[in-house]
């Protein structure tokens, strides 16, 4: 009887093999070990929507979910963020998902967009970091995302250390998931952080005299 030689471990083989090692190596890791802190950052369009999709991924996986935004305040008469309607009607619907938006109105009456900070900007985004800080110490959630917290570095709103210092207390509290959103990185940051997307603007139809519009960018 003719013998059957053994098939050589194909490419599709081997990736299985390691995957099935990254799996094992995972059980082993400790619970704190598991969370990780994420940054997706860029001049690209995309940045919080991929945070809203990983908000519903989470929600949907039976996951409790916190999001604090940065410079995006609401008056609770002006939304300017359509995202924060169907998010709020989840959380009426039951589920456990918290929103904090801190920010002053930036829209002018015109359309345009105030980018000057005033002093109550800055009264803002130190009560967003306040809030951060008690979730990372003593919240309940398994996901904690900082919408803009890295982009109010960039607009001065808060400081580089306030941003690291927050990763570092995260990794003495690590039991959730925390990602945050932005346009810069700087030095030393991707160190203290574990995942970094970067929203590239390849092109984009702003150029050629399309603004934002309603239901696509905000």
């Amino acid at each position: 009887m003719k013998k059957i030689k053994k098939e050589k471990i194909s490419g599709g083989n081997k990736l299985r093999e390691k995957m099935l090692k990254t799996i094992e190596g995972y059980k082993k890791l400790s619970e704190e070990d598991k969370h990780c802190v994420h940054i997706y950052y860029g001049y690209g369009k995309g940045k919080t929507t991929s945070t809203i999709g990983l908000i519903i991924r989470a929600l949907g996986a039976g996951k409790k979910v916190v999001m604090i935004q940065f410079d995006k305040g609401y008056d609770g008469k002006n939304e300017h963020y359509s995202e924060r309607i169907i998010l709020r009607k989840l959380k009426e619907a039951g589920y456990p998902i918290e929103i904090f938006a801190t920010g002053c109105e930036r829209m002018n009456e015109d359309g345009t967009f105030r980018f000057k900070n005033m002093k109550n900007d800055l009264v803002e985004a130190k009560k967003g970091l306040k809030l951060a800080k008690e979730y990372v110490m003593k919240g309940k959630q398994d996901l904690l995302v900082l919408d803009e917290a890295i982009a109010a570095v960039a607009y001065n709103l808060l400081g580089k250390k306030d941003i690291e210092d927050l990763i570092d207390l995260f990794r003495k509290n690590k039991r959730f998931e925390m990602v945050m959103t932005g346009h810069k990185l700087w030095s030393g940051l991707e160190d203290k952080v574990d995942l970094i997307t970067e929203m590239k603007k390849i092109k984009h139809y702003f150029d050629k005299g399309i603004p934002a519009r309603v239901g696509i960018e905000f």
